[in-house]
């Protein structure tokens, strides 16, 4: 039986569980993440975004949905829908502090509380993905997302790296974490991959290149792509604007729709 009565109800409608991970922080998750999501809702999925940073809760901003307020229902908490469409909803601690500012200063057990509760008390409805955050590293936090997690199955996990061989040895340590945990690693990403430039659109590799593919072959895991520095997504996820309505012909809008295209691939053999 499980431990949380609300879980199993609440999850049921949902139809693969994808985590976004990586050993560090500052690599753009909750940037993938958020792209991720508005490629797949742009193919016509149902897609849910739980954000588990509870020290840094930056998707909100990106969505432009920060000001929202989370409401009760029978079920649970209802998730803040980003869209009319109500295509991506969104549950995130940023929408539980009194002000954007507020830190919060908690010990483990009580993130892992509201950890175990997000995973329990939030009514998703019925969706095709739901999309998890997470924060960098490999602790408590993770351990606490995993767990709630386990009994649903998730699709696997999208590994986060930069192509500096710092980031990219702190994903290898993320990569034994999956393995350790039995989490699938649906591939990696290596984003920040170059920068492109706004005048002439040719892209310079300011960091290096190519390490996320080098550790993806190294451990037999799928490379999902490269995802370059474009100032067009940097300002539309500061700004909330959806970046792939407005940016079709940029080189990061390709290198995200076939990350995309490769986790609905994945996507539908699990459902085979």
């Amino acid at each position: 039986a499980s431990l949380f009565p609300s879980e199993r109800n609440n999850l049921a409608g949902v139809r693969h569980i994808l985590l976004v991970l990586s050993g560090k922080g500052g690599v753009g998750k909750s940037t993938i993440s958020t792209q991720l999501a508005l490629a797949l809702r742009h193919s016509g999925k149902k897609v849910g975004i739980l954000d588990v940073d509870l020290c840094g809760p930056s998707i909100p901003r990106m969505l432009r949905v920060q000001d929202s307020d989370v409401h009760q229902c029978d079920s649970g908490w209802v998730p803040v829908f980003v869209d009319q469409d109500r295509s991506i909803s969104l549950m995130s601690i940023g929408f539980l502090l009194e002000k954007p500012d507020d830190a919060v200063v908690w010990r483990g057990p009580k993130k892992n509380a509201l950890i175990k509760q997000f995973v329990a008390d939030v009514a998703w409805g019925d969706l095709d993905f739901l999309i998890v955050d997470t924060p960098p590293g490999t602790s408590d936090e993770h351990i606490s997302t995993m767990e709630a997690l386990r009994p649903y199955k998730p699709l696997g996990a999208v590994l986060v790296t930069t192509p500096q061989a710092v980031s990219v040895g702190d994903v290898r340590r993320e990569l034994t974490f999956c393995r350790k945990t039995g989490l699938q690693v649906l591939g990696i990403v290596e984003n920040m991959s170059g920068f492109v430039c706004p005048h002439c659109s040719e892209c310079t590799n300011i960091f290096s290149k190519g390490g996320g593919e080098e550790l993806a072959k190294h451990a037999g895991v799928p490379f999902l792509g490269c995802v370059p520095l474009d100032p067009q997504l940097s300002q539309s996820s500061e700004e909330g604007r959806d970046f792939i309505q407005e940016f079709p012909k940029s080189s990061a809008f390709s290198a995200l729709a076939h990350i995309a295209q490769q986790v609905l691939a994945r996507a539908s053999q699990q459902s085979c």
